[in-house]
């Protein structure tokens, strides 16, 4: 059986190999603490739950659900990033739900990539955006992320050659894994570049809520200091980003996301979605609209709870020796390895969890400048991090 060309980019994962090694430890008797995945253990608001049982008791909503089923949906969600950012959308025309904003970003470089074209893509950065652009045929120009720039990618060195080939450029912030935000400023120093080139600038926006400087436990209504990108682009001119509901409203598992953008790229992906979907059940839809509508405490408790964890774990590295930058946003925490392990972070992740039980995600599986970090995940209650880090403390012992 021969298989097709576009999944040779895809044969390695080195999160599939640390499935393995979770596997092994967990056979070994290891009591496991996965610190390796970003999906929360918080549970959805009930408010959210309580629209999504009250529809499943409405035969209506139990049948195939159409683009123009989806306004109600669409509605909300601009009118929430309306109040949000102070920047008008036209639900018809500038929204589109997803199934999670990855099937998004996966599927978008479908809609703009000629096979040999390139996308310009954050290293480390999101492994779904590197997977959309190969099955789209395109080809992967790596923009390091590296500390001494805030984790921001130096535009001025993508070469020319590159740059007349290239037709998108992805960014996320705030960045899973690096935790860094990107201010208002580089977004319009990036919008301008964009321009220039003719590019599509694609943000993928799903932390956009998981901001701690601006929040404390005496004042925790202050509004998320992380940008949109149609701040630096309000007419929508070139741009495209992409919501999720799992972060923010503790929904992963519900899958359910929207992109707001250009109307021209909304409707091109529209289009390849056409093609591979219909939508979520209604019910979750109806969930997602509580979500967005409905009171926004459960938001700022869920920030305030990802700041407590980090705090402890944090404090808690630096004890044994480990000293990490505070993150200012997301649920991670994103820590250069000591020696010996500085140049080979799945091993370090493959020894840990044999010999611990405690998994994370190796730098190397986001990308070539990602090796020589580990991301932690702060998905586990503060008492449960702090047993985490005096396993690794035993490690290094």
């Amino acid at each position: 059986m021969q298989l097709s060309k576009r999944l040779e980019p895809l044969g390695f994962n080195v999160f599939a190999d640390m499935d393995q090694a979770k596997t092994r430890a967990k056979a070994a008797g290891q009591n496991l603490i996965d610190l390796s995945l970003g999906s929360s253990d918080l549970p959805a608001p009930p408010h959210v739950l309580k629209a999504i049982a009250q529809s499943i008791q409405e035969p209506r909503t139990h049948g195939y659900l159409l683009f123009n089923g989806t306004q109600p949906f669409r509605e909300a969600a601009a009118q929430w990033y309306t109040e949000k950012f102070g920047i008008p959308v036209d639900p018809e025309t500038e929204v589109l739900p997803l199934i999670g904003s990855q099937e998004g970003t996966a599927h978008l470089p479908l809609a703009l990539l000629n096979p040999g074209d390139f996308a310009l893509l954050q290293d480390p950065g999101y492994p779904s955006h590197s997977g959309g652009v190969y099955l789209a045929g395109g080809q992967v120009y790596p923009m390091p992320l590296l500390a001494e720039n805030q984790f921001l990618p130096v535009l001025e060195e993508i070469p020319q050659p590159v740059l007349a080939q290239a037709k998108m450029m992805v960014l996320s912030y705030p960045h899973n894994p690096t935790t860094a935000i990107a201010p208002l400023s580089f977004f319009q120093k990036a919008v301008a570049f964009c321009q220039k080139y003719n590019l599509v600038l694609v943000h993928d926006f799903p932390y956009i809520d998981l901001v701690f400087d601006t929040y404390s436990q005496e004042n925790i209504t202050t509004p998320p200091v992380a940008p949109s990108i149609f701040q630096a682009d309000p007419e929508k001119s070139i741009s495209i980003e992409f919501f999720t509901m799992s972060k923010s409203y503790s929904m992963g598992g519900f899958r359910v996301g929207y992109a707001i953008g250009n109307a021209e790229l909304i409707k091109a992906l529209r289009q390849v979605k056409a093609c591979i979907d219909f939508n979520q059940y209604q019910g979750i839809f109806n969930g997602a609209i509580a979500a967005l509508t409905g009171p926004q405490e459960i938001v700022r408790q869920t920030v305030e709870t990802f700041r407590q964890r980090r705090d402890v774990f944090v404090k808690a590295l630096d004890q044994i020796g480990w000293s990490v930058p505070t993150p200012v946003a997301t649920m991670y925490v994103w820590a250069k390895l000591p020696d010996p392990w500085a140049n080979d972070s799945v091993q370090f992740c493959v020894d840990l969890v044999e010999n611990t039980g405690v998994a994370v995600s190796p730098g190397a599986g986001f990308g070539k400048t990602g090796e020589g970090y580990v991301r932690f995940a702060l998905v586990h209650k503060p008492e449960i991090l702090s047993r985490a880090v005096e396993r690794i403390a035993k490690f290094f012992k």
